[in-house]
């Protein structure tokens, strides 16, 4: 099992203890930014922004005891943002449908995002990497050059 901290994001915490459900499972990403409005991991890694880091979240598994996995990505998001319904502390990582992922790709590493994330229209969650599922990263960006293993990732439970 992971590492407990509760305590080092008292934003994520209190906006996960007022959803209005019995319990979900949300998979998602804390992060803080920087005054561009940009994610920044250094900001994170040196612990002097905890209090504002917020969670990104990317996709809802449960909902009030019933597993989501199976339905598709479009219901499973548009029932996340029902839920999140802009409470501080949590953001909905919105999707963007493109025809043409190379050039959301090009603009993503033009502003220095570390790259895009990928999921097919219609598809159901699996954990890792798979042929629904893809993630193209920014050479360029510092996250991307930094050692592997090193990012802060947290998956958020609650009863």
């Amino acid at each position: 099992m992971g590492n407990d901290w509760t305590q080092r994001y008292p934003l994520v915490v209190e906006a996960v203890n007022h959803l209005k459900v019995r319990s979900c499972l949300i998979d998602g990403e804390v992060v803080c930014c920087d005054e561009q409005g940009m994610t920044s991991f250094q900001l994170l890694r040196h612990r002097r922004n905890e209090p504002q880091a917020f969670l990104y979240a990317f996709d809802l598994l449960e909902l009030n005891g019933t597993d989501l996995r199976r339905e598709p990505i479009e219901v499973r998001k548009a029932t996340l943002a029902s839920i999140l319904r802009n409470r501080p502390g949590v953001r909905l990582n919105e999707h963007l449908e493109h025809p043409d992922g190379l050039t959301v790709f090009q603009h993503a590493c033009k502003m220095g995002l570390e790259g895009i994330v990928s999921k097919r229209l219609g598809s159901r969650y699996r954990s890792g990497r798979s042929p629904e599922w893809l993630k193209f990263k920014n050479p360029a960006a510092p996250a991307v050059k930094r050692e592997a293993g090193r990012g802060l990732e947290l998956r958020v439970t609650f009863k």
